[in-house]
């Protein structure tokens, strides 16, 4: 579902880009909400008209955000510097406690998740979670749903979905030459993203925290584990 924004949006964008570009024409805009996963924003140019989806959860936002988002757009697209105050200012409303939620929720009621399955041709997920549970966390740790991902993926190894309560790990680690260490590692690493949850400080997300960090390196191959997590 689409929605077209009332013209001071039209306007808004329209004076971001005589800021930016102030000796250029201004193109005409087609800006439209749309009912995204999350907070997601885009524009491109297409035959000389910029085209804005904005998610419609930016519906309410106020004046100085859309203002903040219409610069960062902009900026990126014709490849200016982004003000930090505007920068600052859109950090602050997407990370407060209001608006979190909100895409939080849009996410889990919004978003699909790819779930395959726990059970590998090397390694059972299932069998791995409550080995590093009984191992690090006195098999306190209540189990999420486990699945390997759905294709070879070498850039995101692992993660853990706070949205959807899921940890998924790459299937790159379900071969033979992979070693024990090196999966129980990365299931500790999401589990402690379980355990320690992303915090906002100052408008900015903790996805690592001290806690985060002083815990990981308990884990006895750490640096084995790495170091096989580098040839991949």
């Amino acid at each position: 579902m689409e929605v077209a924004p009332a013209p001071e949006l039209q306007m808004l964008f329209a004076q971001a880009y005589r800021n930016l570009r102030p000796r250029a024409p201004i193109p005409p805009f087609d800006i439209r909400f749309r009912r995204f996963v999350s907070l997601n924003t885009t524009i491109r140019l297409r035959e000389g008209q910029l085209l804005v989806h904005l998610s419609d959860l930016l519906q309410g936002a106020p004046q100085s955000v859309l203002e903040a988002i219409a610069h960062i757009l902009l900026a990126k697209l014709y490849r200016k510097p982004v003000e930090r105050s505007h920068a600052d200012r859109y950090r602050r409303y997407t990370s407060s406690d209001a608006v979190s939620r909100q895409a939080e929720h849009a996410r889990q009621t919004r978003g699909r998740k790819q779930i395959t399955t726990a059970a590998g041709i090397y390694y059972n997920l299932d069998e791995v979670f409550e080995a590093v549970n009984s191992r690090f966390f006195h098999g306190l740790m209540g189990r999420p749903v486990l699945t390997w991902s759905g294709h070879h993926a070498r850039r995101l190894l692992g993660h853990y979905d706070a949205a959807h309560n899921t940890i998924v790990i790459s299937r790159v680690f379900d071969r033979a030459h992979v070693p024990r260490y090196a999966i129980e590692y990365l299931m500790y690493h999401e589990m402690l993203h379980l355990k320690h949850p992303v915090r906002v400080r100052g408008g900015r997300r903790c996805v690592h925290s001290r806690e985060f960090q002083a815990e990981e390196r308990l884990f006895p191959e750490l640096d084995e584990a790495k170091a096989f997590l580098k040839l991949l």
